[in-house]
């Protein structure tokens, strides 16, 4: 039978009104869990409707890897989802016997899907036994036992919402211009239990929205939850990391580097990293910086997954300042590109004429056929050091004034 509850919400803010509320329907979710488990003699634990846990009772026999790792990560691993999902358990309105997969370390189990209204709220799963399966008669009662739990997870789930949405205004406010505003937006979140400590952003961008929040959740995971924050706006995503610098980050130690290269892995594209600031109020000018690094790594051929804005050198002034212009011929060389090429390549090559002729694979007498045509196109004398850095500054600005 389904597990449903029908529950106003002014019933559930009521109960959710103070913190000693809130406390209370977390104690009174774990005795449900427990209780439950007392009357089936077999362990519990409940999952919210993206399969993270939430509550679980004490475990005996039988027990299995999957349990074990569910309870000591609060999550599951995606075959093991996959292999759930493949069962229909998101859209089954009745307890649901799930088989054993040896292959990933998984006992036989009883789901118990639960829902208020055309709302999925969770599961309640059960280790089964196949010497001592539970009985159909056991299962028939399961709905009804889980009615109140149904009732404290449809408050979860609006905990849940209302914290969310109070992170993504205050994370908004971080970025404001005004600083009333983002002083603001960090007494908010210092309020809900983050850390006002140094912080390093991560920017990354996807053409898929969902792809993109689900990869900066999960790396927010991988992180640790209260080590990070993150945002997708409707063209970028940005992860906040507290106190992540390149002596270490978080629990699982990793630095600002090795969390961006995580995220990379995720979504298969750049990602670029700010510098750190030392306090949240100061967070909009990393995030600036790590945008302006993943821009210019973007324009950069073969670039690396991680560009830093720290280790961008030169860069972090082309990518800011218009030197197009810092030679007067430097219009009429943009003009021809294939001149352009060369002679960039030459310049980046300190003038190696083997070199420059070896990369472009031309012929040395093409090569310089092309530095005199330049000479000529541009008036500049290549001799000079000075105008073969006003030209080199030139051609570098202008890969940076293309959007």
């Amino acid at each position: 039978m389904p597990a449903t509850v029908d529950v106003t919400v002014s019933a559930v803010f009521e109960l959710m009104s103070d913190s000693a509320g809130t406390i209370s329907y977390i104690c009174r979710m774990q005795q449900l869990v427990d209780q439950i488990a007392d009357r089936i003699g077999r362990p519990v634990l409940v999952e919210d409707r993206r399969q993270r846990v939430i509550s679980y009772s004490a475990h005996v026999e039988p027990f299995d890897d999957v349990r074990r790792d569910s309870i000591l990560r609060r999550s599951t691993t995606p075959e093991v989802i996959t292999f759930f999902q493949s069962h229909s358990i998101a859209r089954s309105r009745v307890p649901i016997r799930t088989p054993a997969a040896p292959d990933l370390g998984l006992l036989p189990r009883v789901c118990v899907p639960v829902w208020h209204a055309e709302l999925l709220l969770g599961f309640v799963w059960l280790i089964d036994s196949t010497s001592d399966p539970i009985s159909d008669a056991v299962i028939g009662r399961l709905g009804e036992w889980v009615q109140e739990l149904a009732l404290a997870l449809y408050r979860e789930n609006l905990l849940g919402e209302l914290a969310a949405r109070r992170e993504a205004d205050a994370f908004r406010g971080l970025i404001d211009p005004a600083g009333e505003v983002r002083a603001h937006a960090v007494a908010a979140l210092v309020a809900d239990g983050y850390a006002d400590t140094t912080v390093t952003a991560l920017v990354a961008e996807h053409p898929d929205p969902a792809e993109l929040e689900h990869a900066l959740v999960a790396t927010r995971r991988w992180t640790g939850q209260r080590q990070a924050l993150h945002h997708a706006f409707p063209t970028f995503g940005v992860l906040l990391l507290f106190g992540a610098t390149d002596r270490g980050h978080g629990r699982v130690g990793s630095g600002a580097a090795e969390v961006a290269q995580q995220l990379a892995a995720q979504l298969g594209s750049r990602v670029g990293v700010g510098d750190p600031r030392p306090t949240l109020l100061l967070a909009h000018e990393s995030v600036n910086e790590a945008r302006q690094a993943l821009a210019t790594a973007d324009r950069l051929p073969g670039s690396a997954p991680v560009a830093r804005w720290s280790e961008l050198g030169i860069y972090r002034v082309l990518a800011t300042v218009d030197l197009s212009n810092a030679h007067p011929g430097a219009a009429t060389l943009l003009a021809a590109p294939v001149l352009a090429e060369t002679l960039e390549t030459y310049l980046d090559l300190a003038g190696d004429a083997a070199a420059t002729a070896g990369r472009l694979n031309l012929h040395r007498t093409t090569l310089y056929y092309r530095l005199r045509r330049i000479e000529e196109l541009t008036g500049a004398d290549l001799r000079d050091g000075l105008q073969r850095l006003g030209l080199h500054l030139s051609l570098k600005s202008a890969r940076f004034l293309v959007d």
